[in-house]
């Protein structure tokens, strides 16, 4: 076809004949592409088409050529080669925007067989006849010609244009549906505020069903596929949420079929979406107060019209709007002024219906399985709601409802759970996830703390009952994650009621002190399990600090049972996470004039006592922070010794006086001054264990107060130049006083740090001396023993050097006699004849050199072995004629 002659011809200027001559050129066109439209001719097609919709309001006629046409471009496009998809992809993308054009003109079948068109590029049937050298284009690719002709954004801009006729507005709401489907068209469509227009007119009359169906569809499609929060914002006004709560309404009321309450249950969905957005009118368009008289109305009777008689079924559908219904009062509740609704909704009262023993017998609406989730469902919602409605909690005696719950939550009855769905996790079988909410719930109650809560609490015996299930939970039960979280809750409920309060205290007694002890006997390798063992042990010290300290008497039985031995074991695990709470622990202990004993007797790994773990950790946290020491731990800068790396790179900001400073702030954010106080507690003195780099270390955690106090005032100082601001004569001179006064306390301690490490360094050089002298004797006496060793060797392996060696000795020994003897005295030989050794003589020696079972004793071979040493000593091969009697015999003759 010439489709350029054609184009040519719909241009021409109008004459007698010239219609029925283009007609007639336009049907040869249809009837030449009645298999489908090639891509290299759709951009002339569509050119072709847009003349002819020119042309149909003065000539009415193209109309249905402009349908044929419509109807052909619902067949798959055509390619004869395959690069014809990139090659014409701009131009046919441009083309089919045109498509979004059709739309306005005012007639009903040309929208609606642009409708189909549209949809049917979605899922368009193959040819049944193949063209032979062309191939079949796929819906992909008409698709994305469709997202990048921004098609979808121009059909919800004609919306309004279609507000009349509902048949069109139904086939351009299915056509929205199915382009919806694609993250692109979303988008575009959100740019047009398709959410808003669909939203507002879900209410309009539809006796077919279709337009509500289709609308929360394309809702759903907004929703998941392009920017929740812009949705929110489009929906969150009074118009939509009219039209919402009346859909919501008559579905409720009058639905009964399963896809109406398919369809409630989607639309209350997207209620609490948009209820999440504290700007939206729930409140001023009603929606929230039939909310929550829906929600209640089952278990509190009200005499409203709107819900006189209705009754929920234990359907599916119906189990999930009453779980759906729950999870909108708990986002309601987050804007404050829906208080007084839930109030007179009597919300409170209507959800602690769930709060007691599940009995079977009793329960009629909902299955056991139902029932049990709902109840989980219903608790967790007043965790929220509950705080909130305080007087409705206490006139409801919420406090002993929960503790009695609780106590059958802890018995041995028999309760087979299902442990289904989100709540009911680890609950299969057991009553833990019962026991979690219920806690959690009373958690949040006592976290307010309001007195009277806690005081009604205590009143009802909680603090024992509480204890007992912390026993029963730590002596029975197994390490379970939510098992922990149990133990964590209601350790922390204990902190909050006892808390400056010392009659709780004492209520808490030695039992509590002996679970918290128990709990603080935890193995290192658990916090890196998972289960909640850090979250525990927060907990634990938590309590420690709320419900111990302050009473003395279980402040002597912490000490009593080594509980800070425990602290200490702790705190040497060096866990970042838990030595500030524990530091903090320790210095309101050591108020007790017994706790420094117990500080000083603990030792660690290797010996390591409490103050040099102190001062250990103080280095480590000053490494973390980046304070500049050299490398022997002593001060570099005296002006500013405990300044950070933060604190250094961060510029002074001149703040009001009520705003603390960064040199304050830093005091509560590492443990520096923790460390301080607790070593100034033990008095700085007689501190065991320190090496000499302890005692540089705690030159300066000495000093702290005094560096610490002139780094505040150099602060001020930098302030006031920063604020280019003059001091009077008498504060300038102060201010300069203060400055070199604390400048020369750290040059003072940076003297006697000097002094320390000189002086250890001089110990150590004598000790190293010593050590040298020590290593220089033993060599030399190891010397002296070998050339012994070598001069006994050379005598036993050399005749001469024996000969010699016994020339030298009796000449030695001459030499030592006296040159005259007095007159009458009698001289004694000393030698024994017939040796031949070379080491002084008796008359009694034993030669060790030689092996015993070879000459069977000392001095064998020698005469006078057999005068002198017994029978059993020696020489037994010589006396072979001995005979032992029989000691028998001798026996009986006795």
């Amino acid at each position: 076809m010439d489709l350029n002659s054609i184009i040519q011809l719909l241009q021409d200027q109008p004459e007698d004949g010239l219609e029925e001559k283009q007609l007639q050129s336009i049907q040869r066109m249809v009837q030449c592409y009645q298999n489908g439209f090639p891509l290299r001719d759709l951009v002339q097609i569509f050119k072709i088409m847009s003349l002819c919709t020119e042309k149909i309001e003065e000539q009415p006629s193209f109309l249905d050529t402009v349908c044929e046409i419509l109807k052909l471009c619902r067949l798959p496009f055509l390619k004869k080669k395959t690069s014809d998809e990139n090659i014409y992809a701009k131009e046919i993308s441009e083309a089919v925007a045109l498509l979004g054009d059709l739309i306005k003109v005012p007639n009903s079948e040309l929208r609606i067989q642009l409708c189909k068109c549209i949809v049917d590029f979605y899922h368009a049937e193959p040819l049944k006849k193949q063209i032979a050298g062309y191939q079949q284009v796929t819906s992909a690719y008409k698709i994305q010609m469709i997202e990048s002709g921004a098609l979808a954004e121009t059909l919800v801009l004609s919306w309004d244009l279609l507000q009349a006729e509902l048949l069109e507005k139904l086939w351009l709401l299915k056509t929205l549906q199915h382009l919806s489907t694609s993250e692109v068209n979303c988008n575009l469509m959100i740019k047009a505020q398709a959410a808003n227009k669909i939203c507002s007119c879900l209410n309009n009359p539809d006796p077919s069903g279709q337009l509500l169906f289709r609308s929360s569809e394309i809702l759903w499609n907004l929703l998941e596929k392009s920017s929740k929060e812009e949705i929110i914002k489009q929906l969150s006004n009074l118009e939509c949420l009219l039209a919402l709560k009346e859909v919501f309404k008559n579905l409720f009321t009058k639905g009964y079929r399963h896809y109406d309450r398919q369809l409630r249950n989607d639309i209350l969905v997207i209620t609490t979406i948009i209820a999440q957005n504290p700007g939206a009118p729930m409140i001023e368009s009603g929606f929230t107060r039939d909310l929550i008289l829906f929600a209640t109305f089952n278990e509190v009777k009200s005499q409203d019209p709107l819900v006189k008689g209705l009754k929920l079924s234990n359907s599916y559908e119906d189990f999930e709007l009453k779980k759906l219904l729950f999870n909108i009062i708990v986002v309601l509740c987050r804007d404050l002024p829906t208080v007084q609704i839930l109030i007179e909704g009597k919300t409170v009262e209507a959800l602690f219906t769930y709060v007691k023993k599940t009995e079977r017998h009793k329960v009629i609406e909902w299955s056991a399985a139902q029932h049990e989730e709902l109840q989980l469902h219903a608790i967790a919602t007043l965790a929220s709601v509950a705080p909130l409605l305080i007087d409705d909690y206490l006139a409801c005696n919420g406090n002993a409802r929960i503790l009695m719950f609780l106590e059958w939550c802890v018995n041995e009855e028999t309760f087979f759970s299902q442990g289904n769905s989100f709540h009911g996790t680890g609950g299969r079988g057991n009553k833990f996830a019962q026991m979690r909410y219920t806690v959690r719930l009373l958690r949040a109650m006592v976290s307010l703390g309001n007195d009277t809560v806690n005081q009604d609490l205590c009143s009802h015996g909680a603090i024992k009952q509480l204890i007992g299930i912390l026993k029963i939970t730590v002596s029975k039960l197994k390490e379970e994650a939510i098992v922990l979280e149990i133990k964590s809750d209601i350790l922390l409920i204990l902190s909050c009621i006892c808390e400056n309060h010392n009659q709780r205290k004492e209520m808490f007694g030695t039992e509590g002190v002996d679970i918290i002890l128990h709990l603080m006997r935890v193995d290192p390798k658990k916090f890196q399990s998972g289960l909640g063992h850090n979250r525990l042990l927060f907990s634990t010290l938590d309590c420690l600090w709320c419900c111990i300290l302050g009473c003395y008497s279980l402040e002597d039985y912490f000490l009593e049972k080594e509980g800070v031995f425990l602290l200490l074991d702790l705190l040497a695990l060096n866990q970042k996470n838990f030595c500030n709470l524990i530091l903090g622990i320790m210095v309101e202990f050591c108020d007790n004039p017994k706790t420094s004993v117990h500080v000083n007797t603990w030792r660690g790994k290797k010996d390591q006592t409490a103050a040099n773990l102190l001062i250990k950790l103080w280095r480590e946290e000053e490494k973390d922070l980046g304070v500049k020491r050299d490398t022997d731990g002593k001060i570099i800068d005296a002006k500013k010794p405990l300044i950070t790396k933060f604190q250094e790179d961060q510029k002074v900001i001149p703040m009001p006086a009520s705003c603390p400073t960064t040199s304050i702030m830093e005091v509560s954010e590492n443990i520096r001054a923790k460390i301080y106080a607790v070593l100034g507690k033990l008095d700085f003195e007689n501190l065991p264990g320190l090496s000499a780099e302890d005692f540089v270390t705690l030159c300066i955690i000495h000093r702290y107060l005094d560096f610490k106090t002139g780094e505040i005032w150099n602060e001020i100082n930098e302030e006031v130049k920063a604020e280019r601001f003059r001091p009077i004569s008498a504060d300038k001179e102060i201010l300069e006083a203060v400055m070199v006064a604390s400048e020369n306390i750290g040059k003072m301690v940076a003297a006697l740090q000097n002094e320390m490490v000189e002086s250890q360094r001089n110990q150590d050089m004598h000790s190293e001396q010593k050590a040298y002298i020590k290593i220089h004797a033993s060599n030399k006496q190891k010397d002296m023993a070998n050339k012994s060793w070598a001069k006994f060797l050379s005598r036993t392996s050399n005749a001469k050097a024996l000969k010699k060696a016994k020339k030298l000795q009796e000449k030695a020994i001459e030499s030592s006699r006296p040159n005259e003897y007095l007159q009458n005295a009698i001289i004694h030989s000393t030698d024994i004849k017939g040796l031949n050794i070379t080491v002084p003589t008796g008359q009694v020696i034993t030669v060790e050199s030689t092996p015993v079972y070879l000459i069977g004793g000392p001095l064998a071979d020698t005469d006078i072995a057999l005068k002198r040493l017994p029978i059993q000593g020696g020489a037994l091969q010589r006396v072979k004629e001995i005979k032992i009697e029989d000691k028998t015999k001798n026996y009986h003759c006795l």
